[in-house]
C-alpha cells in the first residue's frame, strides 16, 4: 500500500471527502475556486468537504456534493477503497496547524440531472460559495488542473475511477475500487 492510502485516516489528518460528479458521457464536474489567492492555473477542483461529527462518509459526500452544486439528482457508481492521504503546506494556513493535511474517502456518482439543476454562484441553505464558475473536464485532464500537493490524490482517483469514463450501462451496479 502507498503512503498516499490508507484503511483509515492517520493521525493528524482531517476526515473529509472528495466527490466526482460523472455526467453522462463520461466527463467530469469540476469547479473553480473562488477563494482569493488561488493560483489562477491551478484553481479547479472537484468539490470535496470535511466530514461532520455522527455523519457517515457517504452522507457527507452527499451533503458537500448539493452544498457546493445544489446537485441532488446523483446514483452512486463507485468508492475507492480506503482514505487518500495529502499534506497540507505550510504556506495554505488551512486549519490553523490543527491538521498537516487531509484524509479523504473518494467516492463517485453519476449525474441524472440537466446542467441547469447546477449552481455555483448561489449555493443551497445559505451555504458559502466555493466556486466561481463550473465546467465538464475529462478525468485523466484532472490532475494537472490542481494544486500540486493534492496532485498525487488526482491520479489514484484517474486510475480508480477510469471505467467510468464511458458511458453507464442501463441499471448497472455501484461498485467499489
Amino acid at each position: 500500500m502507498s503512503d498516499l492510502r490508507h484503511h483509515k485516516p492517520r493521525r493528524g489528518y482531517r476526515p473529509c471527502v472528495g466527490i466526482a460528479l460523472f455526467a453522462q458521457d463520461g466527463r467530469v464536474f469540476m469547479g473553480k475556486r473562488s477563494q482569493k489567492g488561488a493560483i489562477p492555473q491551478f484553481s479547479w477542483q472537484m468539490p470535496q468537504g470535511g466530514i461532520d461529527g455522527g455523519e457517515g462518509a457517504l452522507q457527507a459526500a452527499l451533503r458537500e456534493l448539493y452544498e457546493e452544486t445544489s446537485v441532488k439528482s446523483v446514483r452512486l457508481a463507485a468508492e475507492i477503497e480506503g482514505w487518500l492521504h495529502y499534506d497540507l503546506p505550510a504556506e495554505v494556513g488551512a486549519f490553523r496547524g490543527r491538521y498537516r493535511g487531509q484524509a479523504q474517502r473518494w467516492f463517485a456518482f453519476r449525474f441524472e440531472g440537466a446542467d441547469d439543476e447546477i449552481d455555483v454562484v448561489n449555493p443551497p441553505d445559505g451555504h458559502s460559495q466555493e466556486f466561481s464558475r463550473w465546467r465538464w473536464q475529462s478525468l485523466e485532464e484532472t490532475p494537472a488542473l490542481v494544486v500540486p500537493f493534492k496532485r498525487a490524490v488526482y491520479e489514484t482517483v484517474v486510475e480508480g475511477f477510469m471505467p467510468l469514463t464511458q458511458p453507464p450501462l442501463r441499471g448497472a451496479p455501484s461498485q467499489a475500487i
